[in-house]
């Protein structure tokens, strides 16, 4: 079995094709009955769904798994416990599944990657949420130390209360740019031609 396509792009840092990859893969071989399972590189397979942020097609993996593959590879159970706390919206937990392992070199780029794009994701939700926020609250949502949170918040142009221990957001900039399509334009004054005769 060829897994050179996953390993191309876990080695290139394409983390947004993993989980197809390790999909249109999986299907070929099963198709052809091929008994792949031994071999299948199970844990960035179901990390490639989580960095993708398709927790359903990562709960249908999980559940295909044979139960000895879950009980004999801790990484693959460490990668699931992130799955499950993104399912239950367990912020902390998120970043504690992540630094509560000692991942292989061969997903710990991943790993990473994932982690930091949570980190901007989550980020921003707080920005576009919260006017001011809390310090504590802002730590617990980012899976950082208060100091790491206001220093985090504070390099992306939040303020601090340092007597409140509260951060004012700072709202992005929303730039909307209007695009003039030719054929809108057409339709918009044979409308108009319309209403006037």
């Amino acid at each position: 079995m060829d897994l050179s396509p996953i390993q191309n792009a876990v080695a290139s840092g394409s983390y947004a094709t993993i989980a197809d990859a390790c999909d249109e893969l999986m299907l070929q071989v099963a198709s052809r009955g091929i008994a792949y399972q031994e071999d299948w590189p199970f844990t960035v397979h179901l990390l490639g769904h989580i960095f993708a942020n398709d927790l359903n097609s990562a709960r249908f993996l999980w559940k295909s798994i044979p139960q000895g593959f879950k009980e004999s590879k801790p990484e693959l159970v460490a990668a699931w416990r992130i799955g499950q706390c993104l399912w239950t919206r367990d912020y902390a937990g998120v970043y504690d599944a992540i630094r509560g392992f000692e991942w292989s070199p061969e997903v710990a780029g991943l790993v990473t990657a994932f982690s930091e794009n949570y980190t901007k994701k989550m980020f921003q939700l707080l920005s576009s949420a919260y006017s001011t926020i809390g310090v504590a609250d802002v730590a617990h949502f980012l899976g950082m130390s208060e100091d790491e949170a206001t220093n985090y918040a504070l390099q992306h142009g939040w303020t601090l209360d340092s007597s409140s221990k509260m951060l004012t957001v700072k709202k992005p900039k929303i730039i909307t740019e209007q695009k003039l399509d030719p054929s809108k334009l057409q339709r918009l004054t044979e409308y108009v031609f319309h209403l006037e005769h």
